[in-house]
């Protein structure tokens, strides 16, 4: 359990991967942890699971690319517990090709999801922290965030643009701390939807082989949160050391 008092913790993209690990973590940490995905079957079971071992947890369907979607779910949290005390941007697709594919759905999809959800979030729970006095934003990015690759210019083009923008809101805010969290391979679902087969499989190999558990990014974030509120924890990136 945390020594610190448990705060009300906002996640989104939380059916799966680093979103369901952090929901573990942070709820195994004494926080009140509010999941939101679309697929509302996994949150419900994630929610039982959590109550099941002493945790506090309640969930709501949520579509990052929806503003009206977004707004709902922050708004409503705030109302049922009186405040937000930290919001995880965690919410991603990952849709691999070659530009010359053409594959624009994907391309707007993942701009969609990576950038304008997690500017979605931001603008939700930004007023509401500012007018409490205090909060936390963690935006979870992308080791791609700072290095493009072949076939990922488009998913790292949206981490670039989440890294740009979370900087930006650090150095806007002094009682608001903000947070980016850019993980290399990691054990998800990530590569699941989407893209070219052959792309998407190499890169599911590759996440097999040198990943790291979505435990370990859980663990980091539990750290920026863990925090006290004079310390920020601007930026953590991490990787496996199979990855190099």
């Amino acid at each position: 359990m945390t020594s610190a008092p448990p705060k009300i913790v906002l996640i989104t993209g939380a059916s799966s991967g680093i979103g369901a690990a952090t929901a573990r973590r942070l709820a195994a940490d004494g926080h009140h942890v509010v999941l939101g995905a679309r697929r509302v079957d996994r949150l419900a079971s994630l929610v039982d699971e959590l109550r099941a071992a002493g945790g506090a947890a309640d969930h709501q369907e949520l579509d990052v690319t929806s503003r009206d979607s977004v707004r709902s779910f922050v708004e409503g949290a705030h109302e049922r517990h009186g405040r937000i005390d930290v919001l995880v941007n965690n919410a991603g697709v990952m849709a691999l090709s070659t530009l010359d594919a053409l594959r624009t759905d994907e391309w707007d999809r993942m701009i969609d999801v990576n950038l304008r959800g997690t500017l979605h979030g931001i603008a939700a729970a930004l007023p509401l922290m500012r007018a409490q006095g205090r909060g936390h934003i963690v935006n979870v990015a992308s080791t791609s965030g700072y290095r493009v690759d072949p076939t990922a210019a488009v998913y790292c083009a949206t981490k670039y643009a989440v890294r740009a923008l979370t900087e930006g809101l650090r150095q806007e805010s002094r009682d608001v701390r903000v947070t980016l969290v850019s993980p290399g391979y990691t054990h998800s679902e990530l590569t699941e939807q989407g893209g070219d087969p052959q792309v998407q499989a190499a890169a599911r190999a590759a996440a097999e082989e040198l990943g790291m558990p979505a435990a370990a990014v859980a663990d980091a974030i539990a750290y920026a949160v863990s925090q006290p509120d004079t310390v920020d924890v601007n930026e953590i990136i991490m990787r496996s050391t199979a990855q190099g």
